[in-house]
This record gives C-alpha cells, sequence and structure tokens, in this order.
C-alpha cells in the first residue's frame, strides 16, 4: 500500500538547540555531541498519513480479533482525508491475555503507516528514565527513547509501544509512568522536555499503543486518556485464517512453487496453540522439516511446538 508523506513537522526549535549547545560547552561531551546531531539534522520530520482510507483493509484480514480497534482507526482515518490533516488519534490501550497478538498489531499497524516503530516493554520497569532521560549530571545519563526515537528518526508520527504497561512499578521518587500524563495528551506533548537534553520536543504526533492484560494497576487518570480495547483470542475460524495467509506468504517469499497451497486441518489445529510472534517461525521450521523429508506438503508432525514449563497452550 503505497503512503503519502503528506506534510513535515518541526520537532523541536533549533535556535533553542544552539543555545543549549552553547550553554552546555565543557559540561557534557555526550550532550554536546547530541545537541550538534539535532543541529545537523535538523528539526523537521515526517508526519505521515496512508494515502488510501483502505489502507486498513489487510489488517482486518491479518488481525481478525481486533476488528473493534480496527473499525474505529479505519473511521479517523476517513476523517483524516476528509479533513486534509494527520492520522492522529488518541492513545489506545490493548487489554487482552498472553498471545492474542497485541504487539504483532502495534507492529503491523506502524508497517501499514509506514513510519517507525518503538517498543517500550514496561515490564519490571522501575523507573521512568527510559521514557523520560536522566539529567545529564548524573554519570552515564542519556536521553530517554521518546526523544532519542524523534531525533534519530525521520518521523514526527512514530508508533510507540508501552508493552505491559500494568507491570511498571516505581516509587514516590521515581514514577515510570508519571511522564504519560504529559505525553498522553497532545496540548501538554508539544512541549515535552527531556531531562537529558532540556531542550522542548513536539511529541505530539506520537501515535501511543499500550498494552496490557488487564486494568488492575493502571491509574484511572491515564486511563481516562486512552481509548480502551479488549481483545478477545481469535475464534478457530479466524487462527486458521491467519495461519493459512500466513503460510501463503511465506511460500510467495521463498517461492516454493511446488509445494501444496494450503494446510490441512490437522496441521491448522495443531498451529491454534501458537501465538503471532512464534507462527512464522513454526511455519518456517515446518517447512524446513518438510524439505528434508522430500514432501511438497507440511503435515502435522512437523509442527513441532515447544512446550512452556507451567503453562497451558495459548491461542493467537
Amino acid at each position: 500500500m503505497s503512503i503519502t508523506l503528506a506534510r513535515s513537522r518541526a520537532v523541536y526549535d533549533l535556535n533553542e538547540v544552539q543555545g543549549a549547545l552553547d550553554r552546555s560547552r565543557g559540561r557534557s561531551p555526550e550532550l554536546e555531541a547530541f545537541y550538534e546531531r539535532m543541529l545537523e539534522t535538523g528539526a523537521e520530520r515526517f508526519v505521515t498519513t496512508p494515502s488510501s482510507v483502505d489502507a486498513l483493509d489487510p489488517l482486518f484480514e491479518e488481525c481478525p480479533n481486533f476488528d473493534e480497534v480496527l473499525d474505529d482507526l479505519a473511521r479517523y482515518l476517513r476523517l483524516a482525508h476528509a479533513g486534509d490533516k494527520g492520522f492522529n488519534v488518541m492513545p489506545i490501550l490493548l487489554l487482552g491475555g498472553p498471545g492474542v497478538g497485541k504487539t504483532h498489531f502495534a507492529k503491523r499497524l506502524a508497517k501499514v503507516m509506514q513510519t517507525d516503530c518503538e517498543l517500550i516493554s514496561m515490564n519490571a520497569l522501575s523507573a521512568g528514565f527510559v521514557i523520560t532521560g536522566s539529567s545529564a549530571s548524573w554519570r552515564g545519563a542519556k536521553c530517554g527513547k521518546v526523544a532519542e526515537r524523534l531525533v534519530r528518526g525521520q518521523f514526527a508520527n512514530p508508533v510507540i509501544v508501552l508493552d505491559e504497561v500494568e507491570k511498571a512499578t516505581g516509587s514516590s521518587q521515581s514514577d515510570p509512568l508519571a511522564a504519560l500524563y504529559q505525553l498522553l495528551e497532545p496540548e501538554t506533548a508539544s512541549a515535552f522536555r527531556d531531562e537529558f537534553i532540556d531542550v522542548d520536543i513536539d511529541a505530539s504526533q506520537i501515535f501511543w499503543v499500550l498494552t496490557a492484560n488487564s486494568t488492575e494497576g493502571i491509574p484511572h487518570p491515564l486511563l481516562n486518556r486512552m481509548a480502551v480495547y479488549e481483545v478477545p483470542a481469535p475464534t478457530p475460524e479466524q487462527a486458521a485464517g491467519i495461519a493459512q495467509r500466513m503460510y501463503a506468504g511465506l511460500l510467495r517469499e521463498l517461492n516454493l512453487t511446488a509445494f501444496d497451497p494450503g494446510l490441512g486441518d490437522v496441521v491448522l489445529d495443531r498451529l491454534a496453540g501458537v501465538s503471532p510472534r512464534d507462527l512464522r517461525k513454526t511455519l518456517l521450521d515446518g517447512l524446513g522439516y518438510a524439505v528434508a523429508d522430500g514432501r511438497a506438503h507440511v503435515n502435522v508432525d512437523d509442527i513441532r511446538l515447544k512446550a512452556t514449563p507451567g503453562k497451558g497452550r495459548i491461542g493467537f
């Protein structure tokens, strides 16, 4: 799907960066180098908008259990085209058990939008420095993921995925979720200040996708800043369709023209226990076993699942 790079947007002020560089001389070589990079790359970044209102259609087939969120995103995309503005929606929180494909969906969404994707695992994250950076006066200080993505990347509207956000932990001195109160509101995110570089960054165009198994542990003021979606596991029919489409894609990618074009029902039943993140590798391995055995079809014995101690099977 072709994507229109509809416009560009300044994500920081070059004069402010130059002033910060002048003030930092002799204090921190790392900070000076970062300011110089900001000046060298310039402040303009692309804001991408899918060129067609049908751009999300492939995801309805690839991620059929995300139809509720996709319905909303498709509607917002039509609004973006009608108003000739960027495709910028409120942050979304994807709720669902392990293996329903939340992270996989977020990555595919970024690919459809042809923008960067930054994955930040919030599991046991005990400080907000990963998001907000740390003061340049500290030893080993560096900027946070938000500023780094906007400065080093090409886009003002990357997809930033905060994975397992309910598992973030912290203290009154260092709350890993504290920065989100500013970052999830476009009005305040437009003047986000990373503690390392101490220059205003326009983070208002970021497409935020948060994932969680439940809302327990997520403060209500944060929940109120997001559109919350409960994502079910795919039905058996949906899971079979996902596996068939990925298998057909691998046959095209590997030019395996002699192979059977579809998977049998017994194979599909066995694949029902494989999550999207593992499905590609499982199918690749299965194709490899079939080729090694001199066959042009995948049988159930080629699908070799790795057991996880203490856990049962999971769906997509």
